[in-house]
């Protein structure tokens, strides 16, 4: 399904990401830069507004120490 441009498994999948995000203690620019990327792209990814790719959920699986699927989750 699509809301406002964004699908519905972008947003779901951000959302865990952030919540497992904060539960870590980290901030954007930790994960970020742990990534490799901007703050602003993590802050996409979380509000669905950007897909994250497969190899960018496993990089931020392997930082946040979860399986891939976790994000996938409820």
């Amino acid at each position: 399904m699509i809301d406002q441009g964004r699908n519905v498994a972008d947003i779901h999948v951000g959302s865990r990401l952030r919540a497992l995000r904060r539960l870590r203690g980290l901030s954007l620019d930790d994960l970020a830069s742990q990534m490799n990327i901007t703050y602003q792209q993590v802050q996409k990814y979380e509000k669905g507004t950007n897909r994250i790719s497969a190899g960018r959920l496993y990089d931020a699986a392997r930082i946040l120490k979860v399986s891939p699927g976790h994000f996938f989750h409820g």
